[in-house]
């Protein structure tokens, strides 16, 4: 299945969802696959109706039997019997090869479209904005995904081996009834159309809406049970088991109280059906019985009848079932259908071209932007430069305008107004990865893959030599450590990279920065919370990998930042001071000055009071 995995193709193309049934939806969607596969999808309906036209024929020639036998013992009758028999026998046979066809057919559609499903998805989500990822418990996303994918399997089960044949089934045995006795083969058809009807509607107005409630309540279970569980070591240090055990539970019981009111409905969907069909079978015998007692029918005709109308029981009585399964497919699909409709919110135009960033010069061109629900801009005709090769410091207070700056330059968000510029190219018009293959990020809580050390280091560059992820790591001080891992760079670092310390993390982070070897480095400085001799051997790295390229870093502590040729204060989206360290500490009004004396006073206090 490598050529689905590599298909960078979304399931569905349009960006702005449309108001339409949940059936609508699953269907349109279920289309796109089908047309895909239409082939396999032709075969397999193929192979089922030739199956199913041999479950049509069979009662024929049963009754032709009843009549052979019937007669007088002679040898034309035995001639006539053993022929209905050989004709049962071999119809039987014909009808279980092309079964085993359809089979066959079903498994290879099913897994191509279910792989095709994954990947598409999982491409699409990957290119949704941050604030999607932000909004979205990771463990609802994947549930999502994975239970839509499982009721793609159900719903082409449903409709390719159950609904279509029951459709033949119905339609062909109405017309052979009909062409003996019309007003019998029109009794049956409508009765099946009624009994359809009746079911769908039950289906689709009684059944689906709790079914889909249901389901809303199962997504929240599994994203409620991701986040406790990925926060397990919060819940630990607060000895909170007990407490997430109650937040759980009230979550469970929501979900049982949707989950049994959606179950009591399928009950009493299935004691309907079960009536209506008692009463057409009782309908269709005594027309039989009626037709044998005016002589309008003999006894092979009478079992005939009743043999064709078991093989359309059969079907009408799992057509219930089939509804049900193709309404909780629909149910099941639901959410993951919404995620292919949802719009990425920062997309590649189509004249989106790789950009190539050598020098790394930055320009903010009277750029304005809010955030989405903001109707107050962050940014307002905002402009600056920051040329190539010079290293800045960004500082400011919490929600001054610094992170979005850097996400900016990223374009994680599109802006409203105004042109942000790499070495003249207008970022809006890049290809997001090619943009953001050229900068390198280390954040101040860095993101490990449960992988090996070499595969998060190499991440950065793709088929990295295990010689340059070591260089790459004695650069960001990093080779020590893991020489002393027991597993050295094939140690699996954890999920979120859990295993490793504050320092280590950052370490690794910083080693995939060197070997991405970006022109423009990002750095959200994060020695704040580390330990001194890891604070000192980070700084030490972060000074070699700020070298030759320009660089922007976020100052949380403004040590970090007093090296650097310009800072920049931020203030609710603007920038109000800008120079150098000693420039700005000489303004003994500015904003930089007063943070700069309570981080020194603070240190001063913390100092003493150790020392006391």
């Amino acid at each position: 299945m490598t050529d689905l995995a590599l298909s960078p193709a979304p399931a569905a193309t349009h960006e702005k969802p449309r108001k339409r049934s949940a059936f609508a939806a699953v269907a349109a969607f279920t289309a796109i696959y089908w047309r895909r596969e239409w082939l396999r999808a032709l075969w397999t309906a193929g192979a089922m109706m030739a199956a199913t036209l041999m479950d049509i024929a069979i009662p024929v020639f049963a009754g032709h039997l009843i009549d052979a036998v019937s007669e007088t013992r002679d040898q034309a009758s035995l001639d006539n019997a053993i022929t209905a028999l050989a004709s049962i026998v071999g119809l039987g046979i014909v009808a279980v090869a092309f079964r085993f066809l359809g089979f066959l057919g079903i498994v290879r559609l099913s897994l191509r479209i279910m792989s095709r499903m994954v990947a598409d998805s999982f491409w699409r989500v990957q290119r949704f904005a941050t604030d999607w990822h932000a909004n979205t418990f990771a463990g609802s996303t994947v549930r999502k995904i994975t239970r839509g994918m499982w009721a793609m399997d159900t719903l082409n089960d449903t409709v390719l081996l159950a609904l279509f044949p029951a459709f033949v089934v119905l339609v062909g045995s109405s017309a052979l009834l009909a062409w003996h006795w019309p007003l019998m083969g029109l009794a049956v058809l409508m009765g099946s159309v009624f009994y359809v009807a009746m079911v769908v509607t039950l289906s689709l107005k009684f059944v689906g809406p709790a079914a889909s409630l249901s389901n809303q309540w199962d997504t929240k279970m599994g994203g409620a049970l991701a986040d406790s569980i990925t926060c397990n070591a919060v819940v630990k240090s607060f000895g909170a088991e007990a407490r997430e055990d109650a937040l759980l539970g009230k979550v469970i019981a929501k979900w049982q109280r949707r989950s049994r009111r959606s179950w009591m409905r399928m009950t009493h969907n299935g004691t309907i059906q079960a009536t209506m069909l008692l009463l057409f079978r009782v309908s269709i015998i005594g027309m039989a019985l009626m037709l044998w007692w005016q002589g309008r029918a003999t006894p092979g005709e009478v079992v005939y009848v009743l043999t064709a109308y078991l093989v359309i029981h059969g079907y009408l009585f799992d057509i219930g079932f089939y509804i049900r399964d193709l309404q909780r497919s629909v149910n099941d699909m639901e959410e993951l259908v919404e995620i292919n409709a949802t719009p990425f919110g920062v997309k590649d135009s189509h004249w989106a071209r790789p950009i190539a960033i050598t020098k790394g010069e930055i320009v903010f061109d009277d750029v304005t932007f809010h955030y989405a629900g903001h109707a107050t801009p962050l940014y307002e005709n905002f402009s600056l430069t920051i040329k190539a090769g010079e290293k800045v410091g960004l500082v400011g207070l919490s929600g001054s305008g610094k992170t979005t700056f850097v996400k900016l330059v990223q374009r994680l968000y599109d802006i409203q107004k105004g042109e942000i510029r790499i070495d003249g190219q207008n970022v809006a018009l890049a290809q997001q990865s090619s943009l953001r293959s050229q900068i390198a990020l280390v954040q101040q809580e860095p993101i490990l893959f449960h992988r090996s050390l070499a595969e998060n280091i190499a991440y950065a560059k793709p088929g990295a030599t295990l010689a340059e992820i070591e260089q790459a790591a004695r650069l960001a001080n990093a080779h020590d450590f893991i020489e002393r891992l027991p597993k050295g760079y094939q140690t699996l670092v954890g999920e979120r990279g859990v295993k490793l310390s504050g320092g280590e993390r950052q370490r690794v982070a910083l080693a995939r920065a060197f070997l991405a070897d970006a022109p423009i480095l990002i750095l959200d400085e994060a020695t704040s919370s580390l330990d001194s001799e890891s604070e000192h051997l980070i700084q030490e790295a972060t000074a070699r990998l700020i070298e030759g390229r320009t660089a922007i870093v976020i100052a949380h502590r403004l040590s970090t930042v007093r090296a650097l040729e310009r800072i920049l204060i931020f203030d609710r989206g603007r920038v109000v001071e800008e120079g150098s360290h000693a420039t700005l500490i000489g303004n003994e009004t500015g904003i930089y000055r007063r943070l700069f004396d309570r981080q020194v006073l603070g240190l001063i206090d913390e100092d003493e009071t150790e020392a006391a």
